[in-house]
């Protein structure tokens, strides 16, 4: 039998049991191993990106430009797009990507890595539907940390729990599979942040949840003002369907709690 690429070198063994685990292992390595595309003009910084994610075992395409980028993701699309926003002399480039790439597919993990890091351009990326919003100053362990964090995220609403994914607090209904949330049966109309920020308040009824665990939940760094921004069109939302709701309580100087029942 041919020893596989360099991730599989670990095959050799003494041992023909502990060689039949390697191989299992490295099957299985490559099996989950997630593609990864970065979309990043600037040369060094590129690569860094990609010997990061390289040294983290995933798969990485790069593309310095959005036109290149689109032409490859109409053939494939990867597991997860990193998207900077200026692309060469195309400074909203990165923008039109990401509303490009939503349109294609709604479920398509995004994140912007950039060094833009104004407030109105992050709220402006995720309102294009970017899973998250990160700026280059972010260091690789933290960046890797996301990414990881991300994708056990989506794992986690690939795989149903006992409960199939259902949690009803009083009026409200939530399905973690199909990503819906209810409010006295009528449909509320959710950003994936707003779902998992809804998600976490509501799975521990009466507790507390401060910015730091919100933040955890909808997997994407926020400051304070975005955070309390999300949970004011939140808070809209439902009273859009119902004016007397009042099931999130603002603790102040800590964070958000849903009413108990």
């Amino acid at each position: 039998m041919t020893q596989g690429q360099s991730g599989n070198a670990g095959f050799t063994s003494w041992h023909c049991t502990d060689r039949m685990w390697q191989i299992v292992a490295g099957l299985k390595e490559t099996l989950l191993t997630k593609r990864i595309a970065i979309v990043e003009d600037e040369a060094a910084i590129r690569d860094n990106y990609t010997a990061a994610f390289e040294r983290e075992g995933y798969s990485v395409e790069a593309y310095t430009a959005r036109q290149p980028a689109l032409d490859a993701f109409a053939a494939r699309l990867p597991d997860l797009v990193v998207i900077d926003v200026n692309l060469e002399n195309d400074i909203e480039g990165g923008f039109e990507l990401c509303r490009e790439l939503r349109s294609r597919a709604e479920d398509l993990p995004i994140i912007f890595l950039t060094a833009r890091d104004s407030e109105f351009d992050a709220v402006s990326g995720l309102r294009l539907g970017a899973d998250d919003y990160l700026t280059k100053d972010i260091s690789l362990p933290h960046l890797m940390a996301r990414v990881a964090a991300l994708f056990r995220r989506i794992e986690a609403m690939q795989k149903p729990d006992a409960t199939d994914g259902r949690l009803r607090r009083g009026d409200l209904a939530i399905d973690t599979e199909r990503m819906t949330v209810h409010w006295k049966e009528a449909p509320v109309g959710l950003t994936l942040t707003e779902f998992w920020l809804v998600h976490a308040m509501a799975r521990y009824p009466g507790h507390v949840k401060n910015r730091q665990q919100l933040m955890d939940a909808a997997q994407a760094v926020l400051d304070d003002n975005t955070i309390t921004s999300h949970v004011k069109r939140i808070r809209r939302k439902f009273l859009a369907i119902d004016s007397s709701f009042d099931a999130i309580e603002t603790v102040y100087g800590m964070g958000y709690r849903w009413l108990a029942e």
